[in-house]
């Protein structure tokens, strides 16, 4: 299992590249996967290369990653590529901590399990009235260090949660480019949703 590594200090987290043990070797890896062809090749290599790099004991993340924040989630951006365009977002999940439903404003992303435990229910959009979604749960697993799965638009709604009571989870997702906005839909009654514009900010180091 991944553990906390005392020689990868966490810089300014607000910084688009950050250094960590194995940092090279990393990006190299989510390069090759990038240039593999169109959007279900490219997250198909990613998912391969994630859980890869999940494993392997060259690379270790900054130990900022590692630190939950009380009062949410963090979402810390480890590197971002000029040349390709993509974002690699570590996300600390706190006991309890998770999202509502929400989609990915029409981007790709890959996700990995990097330390501890998340539950993850995928929801079918079932039918839309102006701003009132219907969705159904559409089936949900638990995931464990060195899981990784994708999400490719329309098929995007989900929720992410750690059900640990006393122990933190860490993620790592890649996404096509930088998520600065999605949307989160806050229920309304049994099956209906109504749709909220939520803005998505990083963490930057303690």
């Amino acid at each position: 299992m991944p553990v906390m590594n005392t020689d990868a200090p966490c810089p300014d987290l607000a910084a688009p590249d950050v250094d960590f043990p194995g940092h090279d070797k990393f990006i190299a890896a989510l390069d090759l996967a990038v240039a593999s062809g169109d959007e279900h090749a490219i997250t198909a290599a990613l998912r391969t290369t994630l859980c890869a790099l999940i494993r392997d004991p060259e690379v270790h993340l900054p130990n900022c990653v590692f630190e939950p924040i009380e009062d949410h989630y963090a979402r810390r951006e480890i590197y971002r590529s000029e040349r390709h365009g993509y974002s690699v977002v570590a996300m600390t999940w706190g006991p309890g901590q998770g999202t509502p439903v929400h989609d990915h404003s029409g981007l790709w992303c890959v996700e990995g399990v990097w330390d501890g435990q998340l539950e993850i229910t995928q929801f079918e959009l079932l039918e839309r009235d102006g701003e009132r979604f219907r969705f159904r749960a559409a089936g949900g697993m638990q995931a464990g260090p060195g899981s990784a799965g994708s999400l490719i638009p329309p098929h995007e709604y989900h929720t992410i949660g750690n059900a640990s009571q006393d122990s933190i989870a860490v993620s790592l997702h890649i996404y096509k480019a930088p998520m600065e906005c999605c949307s989160k839909f806050v229920p309304l009654s049994g099956e209906w949703f109504v749709r909220a514009d939520n803005a998505l900010a990083t963490d930057e180091a303690a």
